[in-house]
């Protein structure tokens, strides 16, 4: 018997390098070597790759090249901007921050030791459908409001935010607004000017760029406050030497995505929409996140009576890669933050599953995922004296 190639399912937590990131960062390796600060005929070779990819990032921003530092990934350009943030605050002696309970950790773990530091911390609900009211936001902006960060796309619920509303918002009372563009960058539009965007994060491995590699975008008034110190790498902003190799990848992949992102998500939203359409069949099934305002790839459910634990690693076992959540928080044996935060209860919460899918997915992927999933949820629930005692009560 032939064995099934393996399914990967994961693109939330990863995603596999595009054949143009690879061919980027070999080329850069083998031919570019140089030290991007050196003066000789190396060390310019090596700058005119940076500058290039400085371009390329900006023009699909609509950004300009000098607004463009390169960082080691999202979780680096997510607290340099909350930390540039907090720069421009503390000179306006402001210390009130605006964010979301559904932000990835890398934005509410920096906040948590902000506000031991004495900043108050304002973190707006959401309604069932995980998005952002712009209304409550601007309600809750004060005198003292120093910066508000809100994400763009959420990495576990796949909810898209309304940040051009938000930045209007933030516009009109002069506050600055970053936002957490990780799982968004590559998989739809981004305009920073027509948002009104002053700060946002990009991580190259969620759009099929190499791991280790980041962007931060910072509006040309506002200099990025340093984290890393020793050289005068990136404007001065953030020392030590650029890894060459990751952002000609990071910059390849980047253009390659945002030139098929109609295209791809076009033919992505058919395989997320019949994958949920095929596990909302699973009795006590519940979709996590609005249908209609979210990631092309992202399909999120709870299935209640069942561990989602055991269900990835029975998934795994059948060549499946799946998540129940964020890929950072994979140890923790807590519920999810983002599903508590939109109404799911414990119990419900721990029985999620999240499936990410990409342009490489395919049909027949679909259809084997919506076949094995009700299975190993039925055995689930056969072993599970939680999902009898949920139907003893339901009786």
């Amino acid at each position: 018997m032939t064995q099934r190639a393996r399914i990967y399912a994961d693109n939330a937590a990863t995603s596999q390098m595009s054949e143009a990131a690879k061919k980027a960062m070999t080329q850069t390796m083998e031919d570019c070597f140089g030290n991007a600060s050196s003066l000789h005929k190396e060390g310019r070779q090596a700058a005119a790759v940076l500058s290039k990819s400085r371009k390329i990032m900006a023009e699909y921003l609509n950004a300009e090249p000098r607004e463009i530092y390169f960082t080691s990934g999202g979780s680096e350009s997510v607290n340099q901007a909350v930390m540039t943030g907090v720069k421009f605050a503390l000179a306006k002696n402001k210390k009130h921050i605006i964010s979301t309970k559904i932000e990835h950790h890398a934005v509410l773990h920096t906040l948590g030791k902000l506000e031991k530091q004495g900043f108050e911390i304002t973190l707006l609900g959401v309604g069932g459908n995980g998005i952002v009211n712009p209304a409550e936001l601007g309600n809750a902006v004060r005198e003292d409001t120093a910066f508000v960060t809100v994400m763009y796309a959420n990495n576990e619920i796949g909810t898209i935010q309304p940040l051009e509303e938000i930045g209007q918002i933030c516009k009109e009372r002069q506050i600055m607004l970053h936002t957490d563009a990780v799982q968004a960058g590559g998989h739809i539009n981004i305009d920073v000017l027509k948002e009104n965007i002053d700060m946002l994060s990009l991580s190259a491995h969620k759009f099929n760029g190499p791991k280790g590699a980041g962007v931060l975008y910072c509006r040309k008034n506002i200099t990025p406050e340093r984290l890393i110190w020793g050289g005068a790498h990136e404007g001065g902003r953030r020392a030590g030497t650029e890894n060459i190799p990751g952002i000609a990848s990071m910059a390849a992949a980047f253009e390659e995505n945002c030139l098929n992102i109609e295209k791809n998500a076009g033919y992505i939203l058919k395989l997320r929409d019949r994958l949920i359409s095929g596990l909302s069949k699973i009795p006590g099934a519940v979709v996590n996140g609005d249908l209609k305002n979210r990631l092309p790839g992202n399909v999120n459910m709870c299935f209640e009576g069942v561990e989602g634990e055991a269900l990835l690693l029975m998934l795994d076992m059948r060549g499946i890669a799946a998540s129940s959540g964020s890929a950072c928080t994979s140890g923790s044996l807590d519920p999810s933050h983002v599903l508590l935060a939109i109404g799911r209860s414990h119990e419900v919460a721990h029985g999620s599953l999240r499936l990410s899918l990409s342009h490489y997915n395919t049909d027949e992927e679909i259809d084997y995922i919506t076949e094995t999933v009700p299975k190993l949820v039925e055995t689930l629930r056969n072993m599970s004296p939680v999902w009898e005692k949920i139907q003893k009560n339901k009786k």
